[in-house]
């Protein structure tokens, strides 16, 4: 038991511990890395949605989320998101979306604006594939500040086993899993 002459000092060691930021908090997350290469062709063709963090332009979606890439003669890709409202209408967002860099760079700007704005970079989102398989048949796909995260699937469902593998890397990359929600597939 301290003494009384200790005591004071114990009780500001204790208040400024309880409003020390944790070490955690004052670590500076890595940079996120996304991978090495991406065959564009290859990438085209429907993904379905498994999961994804929630966001302010998915919100009227209630499932059944997916997303269709075609290779444009320019080089481009078309996008095609579609998913289902809670009223069951289908509701489609078409856009666009370029490769960054090099050939084979896994690092893509897409918008959804008006052609005529897409002028102004801030309509340009970032779109980087961070996990992929051999096959590709699952991803992951963010963007440098980790507030957007999808997963997506060649099929509605993934195999347990893949989705828990990708799950751990994710997190390896500092995704907060507790904000993945799940994407409904099925009625």
């Amino acid at each position: 038991m301290p003494t009384t002459s200790a005591l004071p000092a114990l009780l500001a060691a204790l208040v400024l511990c309880a409003h020390a930021p944790t070490a955690a908090a004052e670590a500076p997350q890595p940079a996120l890395t996304s991978i090495e290469t991406l065959d564009v062709p290859r990438y085209m063709g429907t993904w379905y949605e498994i999961a994804r963090y929630p966001n302010r332009f998915q919100k009227h979606c209630a499932g059944f989320t997916q997303a269709e890439y075609r290779l444009q003669e320019d080089g481009r890709v078309r996008v095609a998101n579609r998913c289902r409202t809670a009223d069951g209408q289908l509701d489609e967002a078409i856009g666009t979306a370029r490769q960054i860099g090099e050939a084979g760079s896994p690092r893509l700007k897409v918008r959804f604006a008006p052609a005529w704005l897409s002028f102004i970079p801030a309509v340009w989102g970032d779109y980087w594939v961070i996990d992929l398989d051999e096959d590709y048949r699952l991803a992951a796909v963010s963007e440098p500040g980790r507030e957007y995260l999808w997963i997506l699937s060649r099929t509605p469902e993934v195999a347990p086993a893949a989705l828990d593998a990708l799950r751990t890397r994710l997190a390896a990359q500092g995704f907060d899993l507790s904000r993945l929600e799940m994407t409904r597939q099925t009625d």
